[in-house]
């Protein structure tokens, strides 16, 4: 039973202040903050009795809301942890198992078969036993126990109802108990970086011949992409990777009710993912000392944030920084000896298969010389204030099915690694929690599957460096290079996966720093993870900001997680600074870019036009000029992550490009796309161009599931190029803010508690909390908080104390 806090509490919110004046006592469980400096007394904070704990846990949660979680062994601190994520994250949880096990029917209704349908296609339903053993040794004791608290703060909840969170109360259900299993069979949430490209790719080739392959993204190394034999691209289907969207998007709120995301805003999502890792030796620090960098770039409209600080503490283990909030662990931060960003590895970790039905059958596909029988599941999906649904799940031997064409005879199945042991995502990070220093660090990557990720690290002891975690295939059959969908009939298979150990790695760089940004970054010779790699935008602006500091601070660290310097102004603004025009409008938006730096600030009118040009009217045009319209078209409606690289060395090949005249054409282009440019900024804004301010259009909303309350909106500054990455596209999302980094760290190692964070837009997401949005303005400034990690620090700075009791 939980205890009544003490009445010296200082009270946290108004309906709790409300209820202690009617009755002069505060409800159980109420959070109690503490003067600063105090230690939690027996008579003190909160208490809760957790079945299955074998020690006391004492939590202190700092005044930003960072748990700081003490146990006396391993076993506890795991429990704790899934206790207090319950605390503070419980409907995210919740809806996140939901999604991922296909159970959202049986609390929302029938109108929700087809998405639980599409979720429990992508289940692992592989061996356990090799399932668990893939994680490292205590991977299962971990998961057990962290559900174990998931489960004891439902029952504490059982006998406090007044604390369910709101969410439940309007949708009239109540959250789940989870088993062990449902942490690491859920594949969906992982990052994608394959399916929608191929499609996208198919499309367009479909429309405009094998040459339009080159108009989509930069391939690297250079590849020329070959239609594999027996594949016509005119079958696919627009619609084809429509239940696998399904399956993999987030929920968000729409016409009163949970819907998914469309398949333009999923591919967006998919697309563009990545984020920015920096480590510094310590002999170009001012410290003396390493330092460590990260801020993962994922969609950053949720609320709350999919990043979670906490700080783990017991004999053995003391770990802190940010995790999925579902996951026992964490996989950003350090352990007292090693610290470890990551940031996104573009690994062609699934395909689209093909397949030719019998005409005769539908339940068999062609495969090699005959005719091969789908696998079929039937499972009953339970319905909210209905009869279960019989839903019929069917697979090949390549994967679960996502389409079927009944008029061509045609099946299409999505090959993944979530079929493999051990691709859960992030949890790999359990092998590498303790590593004592970067040599062991490197060792627990070996066994690192999902997502593809470049994990950058520094030690104590002053080494840095890089290591890349993956299971890879080796794709044979002529022609099968990850780029397009492929035919199912055998020609084309998953040969094995290349070892971790078989790729390149980087210890101790010369240059005295190692950089990641999502950038191709394989040497020849090696595996090649993809040939769709991000633009080195990123990667080019740390490295050169990295290179000109002589003593890199914490400071310098921040700043430049924060910098809007744009890599695609700078190569495409000397085009635009020597050209002459007598129109007036397009001499005005001419005269405003000449004086352009390129830096994308949320307070510069030149950053709007400029911005506003590129995405909305010169790609288009260019792609116009290129292409017959049919792919044109096409060109512009898939490319979601724009690949301006190819506009730039159009821009510097000319004649290549576009013909003889190249550069008047060229010239023509930027000219005739100015004025429109303009003309756009100045609907928006005003007709007086002293008043633009990028940030005025360009604008981010952290939105709840349930429409409420949101938090936002906030002026950004930043673009897709920038360090502080700001994707946003349009007509999908006109101007808004839709990718970015709510968490980001900077790591003194070994001055653990110089080390700074942010994560938006706050800790928790429970709207009665004062973590709920208590962050978000210093996270829209550029601010960071202090990663306290000594207790000493953590005691000074604690806000509520929190003791769980066997």
């Amino acid at each position: 039973m939980s205890r009544p806090p003490s009445r010296r509490a200082l009270l946290g919110t108004g309906l709790v202040g409300a209820a202690a004046a009617l009755t002069g006592t505060l409800p159980a469980g109420t959070a109690v903050a503490q003067p600063l400096g105090t230690r939690w007394k027996e008579d003190e904070g909160q208490r809760y009795s957790v079945p299955g704990l074998k020690r006391p846990v004492r939590m202190t949660v700092d005044i930003w809301g960072v748990p700081h979680i003490f146990a006396d062994n391993v076993g506890d601190l795991f429990q704790a942890q899934g206790f207090n994520v319950a605390r503070e994250r419980l409907f995210q949880i919740d809806t996140w198992r939901r999604r991922g096990l296909g159970r959202f029917s049986e609390v929302l209704g029938a109108s929700y078969v087809e998405q639980d349908r599409a979720a429990r296609l992508f289940l692992y339903r592989g061996d356990m036993a090799a399932e668990w053993a893939s994680y490292g040794p205590e991977a299962r004791e971990a998961a057990t126990r962290f559900v174990a608290g998931i489960n004891g703060y439902l029952d504490w909840l059982g006998d406090h109802p007044d604390a369910m969170p709101t969410e439940f109360q309007k949708l009239g259900y109540r959250p789940a108990r989870w088993i062990p299993e449902d942490v690491v069979r859920i594949r969906t949430h992982a990052i994608g970086n394959t399916l929608s490209s191929q499609v996208a790719r198919a499309r367009l080739m479909n429309v405009g011949g094998n040459k339009a392959s080159g108009y989509f993204r930069k391939l690297e190394p250079d590849h020329t992409v070959q239609v594999p034999e027996g594949l016509d691209l005119s079958l696919i289907p627009a619609d084809v990777l429509g239940v696998y969207s399904l399956a993999t998007s987030p929920m968000v709120f729409a016409n009163g009710t949970l819907r998914r995301m469309s398949d333009g805003q999923n591919a967006l999502r998919e697309s563009v993912t990545g984020s920015n890792a920096w480590a510094v030796a310590p002999t170009r620090t001012a410290t003396g000392r390493p330092i460590l960098a990260g801020d993962p770039h994922r969609e950053d409209y949720t609320l709350p944030a999919n990043r979670y600080i906490a700080h783990l503490s017991a004999p053995g283990l003391n770990i802190i920084g940010a995790g999925e909030p579902w996951n026992p662990g964490i996989s950003m931060g350090h352990n007292g000896n090693v610290a470890f960003g990551l940031t996104n590895l573009p690994a062609d970790q699934a395909d689209l298969y093909v397949y030719e039905l019998d005409p005769q059958d539908h339940s068999k596909y062609r495969y090699r010389d005959g005719w091969e029988k789908l696998t079929t599941v039937t499972e009953d999906i339970p319905v909210a204030g209905g009869e279960p649904r019989q839903a019929q799940l069917s697979f090949t031997r390549h994967g679960p099915v996502v389409k079927i064409d009944e008029k061509n005879h045609r099946a299409y199945a999505v090959r993944t690694v979530w079929t493999e042991p051990g691709s859960s995502p992030y949890l790999g990070s359990l092998n590498y929690q303790r590593a004592a220093d970067s040599r062991e660090f490197v060792e627990a990557i070996s066994t690192w599957k999902t997502p593809g990720s470049n994990l950058v690290y520094a030690d104590t002891k002053g080494d840095i460096g890089w290591v890349p975690g993956a299971i890879l295939p080796k794709r044979s059959g002529r022609g099968y290079d990850g780029r397009l969908p492929v035919p199912g009939d055998g020609r084309f298979e998953w040969d094995g996966f290349y070892k971790n150990a078989q790729l390149p790695t980087s210890h101790n760089p010369r240059s005295g720093f190692f950089v990641s940004a999502n950038e191709y970054n394989f040497p020849a010779g090696y595996p090649t993870p993809t040939y769709e790699w991000q633009p080195a935008y990123r990667k080019d602006r740390i490295h050169e900001v990295l290179s000109q500091q002589r003593r890199t601070s914490l400071a310098d660290t921040v700043a430049l997680q924060n910098d809007v310097k744009s890599g695609v102004a700078r190569q495409i603004l000397p085009y635009v600074k020597k050209l002459r025009s007598a129109d007036p409008t397009t001499a005005k938006a001419l005269r405003l870019l000449s004086g352009y730096d390129g830096v994308a600030d949320k307070d510069s009118a030149a950053a709007a036009l400029f911005e506003t040009w590129v995405m909305r009217f010169l790609y288009p045009a260019w792609a116009q000029l290129l292409l017959p319209k049919p792919a044109a078209d096409q060109l512009v409606g898939i490319s979601i992550d724009l690949d301006l690289r190819l506009v730039n060395d159009s821009f510097v090949r000319p004649d290549d490009w576009f013909g003889a005249n190249g550069a008047r054409k060229r010239d023509e282009l930027l000219l005739s796309t100015l004025p429109k440019a303009y003309a756009e900024v100045a609907s928006k804004l005003g007709a007086d161009e002293n008043a633009w301010r990028w940030g005025a259009m360009h604008i981010h909303v952290f939105i709840h599931p349930l429409g409420g309350p949101n938090v936002g909106p906030t002026e950004r500054g930043g673009t897709f190029d920038t360090v502080c990455a700001s994707y946003f596209h349009y007509p999908e999302y006109p101007y808004a803010e839709v990718v970015g980094a709510t968490f980001k760290m900077a790591i003194d190692v070994g001055g653990w508690d110089n080390s700074r964070v942010i994560n938006a837009p706050g800790q928790s997401g429970d709207q009665r909390s004062k973590h709920y949005s208590d962050l978000h303005d210093k996270w829209s400034a550029g601010e960071y908080f202090p990663l306290l990690y000594s207790e000493q620090a953590i005691e000074r700075n604690g806000g509520v104390r929190i003791l769980l009791e066997p």
